[in-house]
């Protein structure tokens, strides 16, 4: 079963996301936060790592993400940044980081489940 870790400081998104990708084939983690993030990544070996970049605490989505990909337990994951932050400059910045794809809020929960199933296969 493929693991999923949905990362926001809000529940109501990291909810919306859980209930569009929900699916027999996927397990699905929560995290609110960059460290809680790099924990959970970690301990469950996340497949698929849905980011988002502005949270409380010390270390946002490009650190986090920067984190992950430097890790060798970690950095095979694939992660997408899901976020508000739409200028060319913030995902140069989430590629430079390390993330594969990146998403735009308000998303399209038929995109963002198109692309998990790439993603997953």
């Amino acid at each position: 079963m493929k693991k999923i870790l949905i990362v926001d400081d809000q529940v109501e998104v990291r909810d919306l996301v859980g209930v569009t990708l929900r699916s027999e084939d996927y397990q699905v983690f929560q995290a609110e936060s960059g460290e809680e993030a790099i924990e959970i990544a970690r301990a469950e070996k996340a497949d698929l790592i849905i980011m988002d970049i502005m949270m409380p605490g010390g270390m946002d989505g490009f650190e986090a993400t920067r984190a992950l990909k430097n890790d060798p337990e970690t950095k095979d994951c694939t992660i997408i940044m899901l976020t508000a932050k739409g200028q060319k400059a913030d995902w140069e910045k989430g590629v430079d980081a390390g993330a594969d794809h990146y998403f735009i809020k308000p998303f399209s929960p038929l995109e963002l489940i198109k692309k998990t199933e790439e993603v997953l296969g």
